[in-house]
């Protein structure tokens, strides 16, 4: 069995758009005529671009070969162009790639994907969500309300789940790390105070900021919110500067999570060797893939800290998240985002009922995409699936997060 045919599928998400701007979805198909899907979150590039880019990887490293050789392409993927160093936009379209073949596996053998990965240690996977708008919330005023953020809290809580992420101190800019303004710490506290109000200790408060402050300013705020008990401290200053992090970890009893932005065990390792972090959140179709982040799963035991799969992105990555859950002894929670279009894209096959994840045993990755919605949604924009702003944090009128992407 040998790779033999590459498609590339560039959908949009309907409005608003929770997932980001658009999905990069991949299909691989083989010489015995199976088929894997896979998805590439790398984002530092337009999408355009980033199909050149995955093409060129795979025709390059992966092209004729047996899909089962993920450590020789790895290899080849990783070192191309005598670099043998992380790579955000090749191993990211990689990651697509190699998810890809682990769906292909999973199918050639009528086993899901997880079994291939030394077997299923979880069933129900613990899920959290960001919180979003109620169908009642106003898309401009949400991301700043307090109430409204409680609101969705006890929602989210009725519907189950017993994990909810917020980031009410913006703004998503690439002047980070700043120092929040007061204000901004106060407005921290009160949706914390509002959240914990709304849902008493059935659930978890995650404290997201995207690596927004500096480390002084991260500290401040870290204690100010302490009292509230989070469960998470989310990337709390830039992740390119892991002592300092490590410094912002040390100053709080909150834990310290980090990963999304992170790619292969070379970029994780030192967060684990720093004490940066407890609690890793790798994006796997930007990290390296299946593979090496069960790597990093077994490193991260051997520290200790546990794993929380991250999502910003389309339902094929949030099944290979799963599969990868399933199979990891140092799980805490896995990311989820509810919408209709995830979840008609892939059939309505994987779902959160009551707040957790049953991993499917069906064979590979356990959906099948449906190509004809995907190709009836394509992206028209110009900007990239997830965009930082160029201007500096706001200290008189306010920043809005508004989930990463301005709504349609």
């Amino acid at each position: 069995m040998k790779l033999q045919d590459l498609d590339v599928i560039i959908t949009a998400p309907p409005a608003p758009g929770w997932g980001g701007r658009y999905w990069i979805l991949v299909k691989l198909t083989t010489d015995t005529g199976v088929t894997g899907w896979g998805e590439c979150y790398a984002s530092s590039v337009g999408p355009e671009a980033m199909t050149h880019v995955i093409s060129d990887v795979f025709e390059r490293h992966m092209l004729g070969e047996n899909p089962e050789s993920i450590e020789l392409m790895f290899r080849r993927a990783y070192s191309s162009g005598f670099t043998q160093r992380p790579d955000l936009t090749v191993i990211g379209a990689f990651s697509g790639l190699e998810i890809a073949c682990w769906d292909i596996l999973g199918k050639d053998r009528d086993r899901p994907v997880h079994a291939l990965l030394g077997g299923r240690m979880n069933d129900g996977l613990r899920a959290y969500t960001y919180l979003y708008p109620l169908p009642h919330h106003p898309l401009d005023g949400f991301w700043t309300s307090p109430q409204m953020a409680a609101e969705s809290a006890a929602e989210m809580v009725q519907q189950g789940y017993t994990a909810v992420k917020f980031d009410p101190a913006g703004p998503y800019t690439i002047r980070g790390g700043h120092m929040p303004a007061m204000r901004y710490i106060s407005l921290s506290v009160a949706f914390c105070e509002a959240i914990r109000d709304a849902v008493g200790d059935r659930a978890d408060l995650l404290f997201g900021t995207h690596g927004q402050f500096s480390s002084g300013g991260a500290i401040r705020l870290a204690r100010a919110i302490e009292p509230y008990g989070p469960l998470w401290f989310e990337e709390p200053i830039p992740p390119d500067n892991v002592d300092e992090m490590a410094k912002v970890a040390r100053a709080t009893s909150i834990p310290v999570a980090t990963g999304e932005r992170l790619c292969t065990k070379a970029e994780f390792a030192p967060v684990l060797r720093a004490g940066a972090a407890t609690i890793l959140q790798p994006a796997l179709g930007r990290a390296g893939g299946i593979w090496e982040m069960k790597k990093v799963a077994a490193m991260a035991e051997a520290y200790n800290a546990q794993m929380a799969p991250h999502l910003y992105a389309g339902p094929v990555e949030w099944a290979a998240n799963i599969q990868l859950a399933a199979s990891i002894p140092n799980l805490l929670m896995i990311e989820s985002i509810d919408t209709p279009f995830h979840s008609d894209l892939i059939g309505g096959t994987l779902k959160v009922e009551n707040g957790f994840v049953n991993p499917p045993d069906t064979p590979g990755l356990g959906i099948e995409v449906d190509q004809a919605l995907a190709r009836a949604h394509p992206y028209e924009g110009d900007g990239l699936h997830l965009q930082m702003q160029e201007a500096p944090c706001n200290y008189t009128d306010g920043n809005a997060f508004m989930g990463g992407a301005p709504p349609k």
